[in-house]
């Protein structure tokens, strides 16, 4: 294939062609997660709660310590939880 207008057309179908190759394997890659999914769900795990998991496990762990001190002010800002101990409601 020629260049044209500056452009490898050789090089640019190969960048294209592992691109798709590497959607294929992310979609069979998809696919096996939510069976283990479906599977986990089965003997009476929950997905979700799971996928909450999985999500902070992902994260270091002074960024998971400063998401949940946030979650806990917010909701008890909310009325949803309990304020922590020494802070009072305005």
């Amino acid at each position: 294939m020629a260049d044209v207008g500056g452009i490898a057309g050789a090089q640019l179908r190969s960048f294209i062609e592992r691109i798709e190759r590497l959607e294929e394997e992310k979609a069979g890659l998809a696919a096996d997660i939510r069976e283990v999914y479906a599977e986990a769900k089965g003997t009476g795990f929950d997905a979700k709660v799971m996928r909450q998991i999985i999500r902070l496990r992902k994260m270091e762990q002074a960024d998971r310590q400063e998401l949940e001190t946030l979650l806990d002010l917010y909701m008890a800002a909310l009325g949803m939880a309990d304020l922590p101990p020494g802070d009072s409601e305005d």
